[in-house]
């Protein structure tokens, strides 16, 4: 049967690739306009626009057009150009699949375009030397864009932030690596363009944000999903490396990847994947490849069962993530990282059902877990119903993975701040929604309107929402500016640490220690068996044969 890229599709993809929430799309240019700003950068000069006491630049190319040749090329530099260029619209988003008008994530963005290597900026109108937020969207590394309002920054430039958004490619145009492009590249490697992309964004930020008032020493990457999978690559990534200062982590993976050339981990070499998405295409060669209507490639190669993700080849990603951060060899940086209580709703987890007895359970644990299966039980017992694979799997997939991040950078002596966002309200309760994938996000922008999100999505309609997404936003912006996350008359958020400290935002802030005590232990002890037996790990493997879906980021 022929896969739709379903609500339910784009969810295992997304959790596979390592997803986040793709939302919206529009062009608003805001309201009390005065006077346009102008910026000067290293390619020339931009006319942006003045709303509400911030400055706001929009579609600023921060590299070439990667088109014709340099389809599956690493980023080459903007034009430059003379005169001032309008900057007051968003640029087009990269080319995606379409989404499923019943998914929570559609929101397609208003056009899409093979050039589209652009970013944003919103700005305080007085800013000097103030902190800056990079942030890179989510959505499966397959769909998404900067210009969705729900990840309109000006919440965070009026806290006095310079805050950037970029595109990066996605897909097959992003993550296709295949033996012609490795031969035709000066490293002998392929894949991991749009993680290029995302490099060559933060050196035009270096090179440019003080124009906008930011300081280019004080730059925080963050990101969700996707973003936030791309975050963790960024820290791993030895190119990277001095581009950013710190790093906001929502809802990651440090899931095995495939090798360039080598069959590792249960899995076939990237290249050879790729060639098997040529022949699934009908193109002979990477030069009819190239000569491919790029929305039709995408589509195509989207409905061949592509999952774009990272490649591990030996130079941008040098090694599998948790092998860097085992040794220490990631970026010395702070922290903010966590994930969402429920990150695997029903919504993205259809056939996760729990057996009708315990001991059907117990088996059906047995056969995966072995000797960890007691733990398993106490932590996901069988009268927790469904909800107990279907949190099983978030912690698998994000919760691991969060505080194994903060475990890392404790272990270096570097601040790490673990959250859990717990928040529910009404709208989301009667959906069975609290705290799904990507559902933080609104209110780490403050953007809860309707018209910030996608059709389908539970408004936030509670009345504590408001409360809440101001929590995050202080401890967020205070993050970003001093690596300290502060907020006033809220709990002291405290170092990660040896007592294994947390936030839990819920209907307001809650400190703790050990969120969900054995979770971490339980994942990381099976992903080391599963590293140990040659078999990749970070995910969900044979919970109740769960079907990889395509629903969420």
């Amino acid at each position: 049967m022929k896969r739709l890229v379903t609500s339910a599709a784009l969810m295992a993809a997304a959790l596979l690739a390592g997803a986040c929430a793709s939302v919206g799309g529009g062009t608003a240019t805001g309201t009390g306009v005065s006077s346009a700003p102008v910026a000067t950068t290293s390619h020339g000069a931009l006319r942006g626009t003045a709303e509400d006491g911030l400055r706001v630049f929009r579609g600023i190319a921060y590299a070439a057009p990667p088109v014709g040749d340099l389809r599956w090329a690493s980023p080459q530099p903007a034009a430059r150009w003379d005169g001032v260029r309008d900057a007051s619209r968003f640029g087009p988003a990269c080319v995606q699949p379409p989404v499923p008008a019943a998914s929570l994530y559609n929101d397609p963005p208003a056009s899409t375009s093979e050039d589209c290597l652009n970013l944003n900026v919103w700005a305080p109108e007085d800013a000097q030397n103030a902190p800056v937020i990079v942030w890179i969207h989510g959505g499966s590394l397959r769909i998404g864009a900067n210009s969705l309002p729900m990840y309109d920054g000006a919440n965070y430039a009026r806290r006095g932030v310079v805050f950037v958004s970029l595109n990066y490619r996605l897909g097959p145009l992003g993550w296709l690596a295949h033996e012609e492009l490795s031969e035709q590249s000066p490293d002998g490697i392929s894949g991991n363009y749009g993680l290029l992309d995302q490099i060559a964004a933060l050196r035009w930020v270096r090179e440019n944000i003080a124009e906008f008032g930011g300081d280019p020493g004080n730059v925080t990457v963050m990101g969700e999903s996707a973003g936030a999978l791309s975050t963790t690559y960024l820290m791993a990534a030895p190119q990277a490396r001095g581009l950013f200062d710190k790093a906001i982590i929502q809802s990651t993976n440090l899931r095995s990847f495939p090798e360039l050339s080598e069959a590792a981990n249960g899995m076939p070499p990237a290249e050879r994947i790729g060639s098997g998405v040529l022949e699934k295409l009908g193109a002979a060669d990477i030069d009819a490849a190239r000569a491919m209507d790029p929305q039709t490639l995408t589509n195509k190669a989207t409905l061949a069962g592509f999952v774009p993700q990272g490649t591990i080849d030996g130079t941008i990603l040098t090694d599998q993530l948790n092998e860097i951060f085992d040794r220490g060899e990631q970026a010395r940086v702070p922290v903010i990282v966590g994930y969402n209580a429920h990150e695997y709703r029903p919504v993205g987890g259809p056939g996760l059902r729990m057996p009708a007895t315990p001991e059907q359970y117990e088996a059906m644990i047995e056969r995966v877990y072995g000797a960890l299966t007691p733990q398993f039980l106490r932590i996901y017992p069988h009268s927790d119903g469904d909800d107990a694979l279907l949190d099983a799997t978030g912690d698998i997939i994000f919760g691991w993975s969060g505080e194994r991040i903060a475990q890392s950078q404790d272990a270096l002596g570097l601040p790490a701040y673990f959250y859990v966002f717990d928040h529910c309200y009404p709208s989301a309760r009667a959906r069975d929604l609290c705290a799904f994938h990507a559902s933080e996000v609104p209110f780490t922008f403050g953007n809860l309107d309707a018209d910030a999100l996608p059709e389908v999505w539970p408004v936030p309609d509670g009345p504590h929402d408001r409360a809440v997404s101001d929590a995050m936003l202080d401890y967020w912006t205070s993050f970003a500016a001093s690596g300290r996350p502060q907020a006033d008359g809220l709990p002291v958020w405290q170092p990660y640490g040896s007592a294994q400290h947390y936030v839990r935002f819920d209907d307001a802030p809650l400190a703790g220690r050990d969120y969900r005590p054995g979770m971490f232990e339980l994942h990381e002890a099976f992903a080391a068996q599963q590293r140990a037996a040659g078999r990749s790990w970070g995910m969900p493997a044979g919970l109740n044969a769960a079907p990889q879906s395509d629903d969420t980021e």
